[in-house]
């Protein structure tokens, strides 16, 4: 199968290739994909699980991508749920080889079906961005009716989602961001919107639950803003900063079926609006992982056209 793989984590993205790669087998539990469409995260050649196994044996060259659109080719010794020809997303393992291939193997628990009336495309942007930005709000910000939410990032693939989800939710969402990520921040559903560059975030006042993509200077600057009770949500490691009087939680996104048949419901009745940016095919991917100008959107490798 054509794949495309990382060798040297010095070189990042740029040290990419597209090669002839083995099919996976379908391990106990598993099944094997035929991916049609990859979604992929800018910083995942910075990742340690990109170069090793858990028991950390050097795993390079590796395939990255881990979240997958496509459909169930082969099914694993065990494996129950999901058949053979059915329509699939999720999100894969961080340890295994990954979804920038034709066929990439999954644990079956870590897929949903993907209904008939959403595009491939749109399937493979939702697994990290949509649980990141459900994981964060819920499960770990216990967001409330009624709050306020700062989401750092808004114009991006995952503070789109949390802009979004909160309002449904109903919170009050001010979005930050670049001046040029104003309007598309608005657009998505931010009731304000706060300069990074040019306003004074603490103009913002103060706020229930902070939503960090970014840490460094403007997360420890925003854990001052966070009220009595509140809470500090990182998804870029251990906080560097904590509220005087709350909480401060970092996570890493896990595979959750229920969560991705909610998020893709909402995506078929209009609730939910994907944020995608760049769209290549499998063949072009090397180009277009690596872009000379800044990322906007989901990036997604559509593998078959």
């Amino acid at each position: 199968m054509k794949a495309i793989v990382v060798t040297d984590q010095a070189a990042g993205p740029a040290g990419m290739r597209l090669v002839e790669r083995p099919e996976p087998p379908a391990a106990i539990n598993d099944v094997v994909v035929e991916v049609h469409a990859s979604g992929f995260v800018p910083t995942e050649t910075a990742w340690p699980s990109t170069w090793s196994d858990r028991a950390g044996r050097d795993r390079a060259p590796s395939i990255p991508g881990h979240e997958v659109a496509g459909v169930v080719s082969a099914l694993g010794y065990g494996t129950t749920g999901l058949s053979v020809g059915q329509r699939v997303f999720g999100l894969t393992d961080w340890h295994r080889d990954g979804t920038l291939a034709e066929y990439v193997a999954v644990e079956a628990r870590n897929l949903a079906p993907l209904p008939g009336d959403v595009d491939f495309t749109v399937g493979a942007s939702l697994p990290i961005s949509g649980l990141t930005a459900w994981q964060g709000l819920f499960d770990h910000g216990r967001l409330r009716a009624g709050q306020s939410v700062l989401v750092h990032g808004a114009a991006g693939a995952v503070g789109t989602m949390v802009t979004q989800l909160a309002r449904e939710f109903g919170a009050y969402v001010i979005g930050t961001g670049r001046a040029a990520d104003r309007q598309k921040s608005l657009d998505f559903g931010a009731q304000e919107f706060a300069d990074l560059e040019n306003d004074a975030l603490e103009d913002v006042g103060g706020v229930d639950l902070v939503f960090d993509v970014i840490g460094g200077d403007v997360q420890k600057r925003s854990a001052r803003l966070i009220r009595p009770g509140g809470t500090l949500v990182s998804v870029v490691g251990p906080p560097e900063a904590r509220p005087a009087d709350g909480l401060a939680v970092d996570f890493v996104v896990e595979a959750d079926r229920a969560q991705l048949n909610a998020i893709v419901q909402r995506v078929r009745d209009g609730r939910l609006r994907t944020n995608i940016g760049t769209v290549a095919a499998l063949d072009d991917a090397v180009a277009a992982l690596n872009p000379t100008g800044r990322i906007k959107g989901k990036t997604v490798i559509r593998v078959r056209p």
